[in-house]
């Protein structure tokens, strides 16, 4: 017999240890992350414009006068409305006040009333509907309404719209100050009585601030990318440990 051949041990390069990928991938993640966290602060919510209340050119119109007079003529009977009593005498707030809650009014006429005095209420409300651009907050439980004719929400409408036109998007543009109505202030610690048909200034719970929301989300914003990069990092690593 032949002798038996010795056996050689081929010496090759050592395999190296596959490490397969898996499915979730710390740096895909961390890129979601950014995005959901961007989305996130870019939300109407959170955005904290300077500007809550502005205005870059007068939304007061040249004619305003007419469909206040013309509803006015028509008015057979007065409607029992509310005007505000104890306003802040705040420079230029006050009217902006006052015309936002006579819009309110008028939106809540326009749902009783007849069809020719709707189309005469829509007219006023058009001149006055730009105070729906500012964010006001609730109504302050402080605030007395007094029951008073349409007639008169309507001369004090006219007031305030003039007192705006002089001012309202030439000296006077921002108003973000006027956001919170104000009420005097008073001696008796006591609410005053409410009106049958006043509006109401019912306590609402306020949401927390957009400042206060970026605060606690910033804690989270610095943790999470970290850990995410620490596990990117270990998943770099630990293939060549193993190999």
């Amino acid at each position: 017999p032949s002798p038996s051949r010795p056996r050689h041990r081929h010496e090759g390069p050592r395999a190296e240890m596959t490490v397969l990928a898996p499915a979730w991938s710390p740096t895909s993640s961390l890129v979601v992350l950014l995005l959901l966290l961007l989305l996130l602060l870019l939300s109407p919510g959170l955005q904290a414009s300077p500007y809550d209340c502005y205005f870059d050119y007068s939304p007061v119109s040249s004619t305003f006068s007419g469909p206040i007079s013309e509803l006015t003529e028509y008015l057979i009977k007065d409607y029992p409305v509310t005007l505000a009593s104890n306003l802040q005498d705040e420079k230029h707030c006050k009217a902006l006040w006052s015309l936002f809650l006579a819009q309110g009014w008028m939106e809540r006429l326009k749902t009783v009333a007849g069809s020719k005095m709707q189309k005469l209420l829509e007219k006023v409300n058009t001149e006055i509907y730009f105070v729906t651009s500012c964010a006001f907050q609730p109504l302050p439980r402080c605030l007395r309404l007094v029951q008073t004719n349409i007639s008169h929400l309507l001369q004090d409408t006219f007031t305030q719209l003039l007192t705006l036109r002089s001012c309202i998007g030439k000296d006077c543009k921002n108003f973000s100050r006027c956001l919170e109505v104000q009420c005097q202030p008073e001696s008796s610690t006591l609410l005053p009585p409410r009106s049958p048909g006043a509006l109401g200034a019912t306590e609402l719970s306020q949401p927390p601030s957009p400042q206060l929301l970026l605060l606690l989300l910033l804690p989270v914003a610095l943790v999470l990318p970290a850990a995410a990069w620490c596990l990117l990092w270990v998943g770099v690593a630990l293939p060549k440990h193993c190999a």
